[in-house]
């Protein structure tokens, strides 16, 4: 179940979305006029009525239309979008944060920390989790 309930009234051109982290919940069925995010197959974007998806999210920037036409940006480090067949929208991020909160210099710090972890790396799973790292850092320098 989507978690669709009478609480709440879709609206022409509209859709729920719940998006959240272990840590906070941004949006709990809040009307939205689209959604874009990153995936495994590339970015795309979430409109009413969309075909039913499972999606796996890569490091990168969601933005939120609301209802309004405001466009809210956040930095996701990874997990899943699911679209449902009532087109009801939940995204479930291990790490949430808004774009406007990311720190440069301390992002650009963790980038050098982890260029080092993979270039001290001795086993493959050392170079493999340095390189997650990595790419984390990079797509939130790209973010911000």
């Amino acid at each position: 179940s989507s978690g669709i309930n009478a609480e709440w009234p879709l609206r022409p051109g509209t859709f729920p979305l719940t998006f959240g982290s272990p840590y906070n919940a941004v949006h709990d069925n809040a009307l939205v006029k689209q959604v874009d995010l990153p995936s495994t197959t590339g970015h795309f974007g979430i409109l009413p009525h969309h075909v039913p998806t499972i999606a796996i999210l890569v490091p990168g920037t969601i933005s939120i239309t609301n209802e309004a036409g405001d466009v809210a940006k956040y930095f996701v480090s990874s997990g899943t979008a699911t679209i449902h067949p009532d087109s009801s929208v939940q995204i479930l991020a291990e790490e949430i944060c808004a774009v406007a909160d990311i720190d440069d210099g301390a992002v650009r710090a963790g980038l050098e920390a982890a260029q080092g972890k993979l270039s001290s790396a001795s086993s493959e799973a050392d170079k493999a989790a340095a390189q997650i790292e990595i790419e984390v850092y990079q797509s939130m320098i790209s973010a911000a």
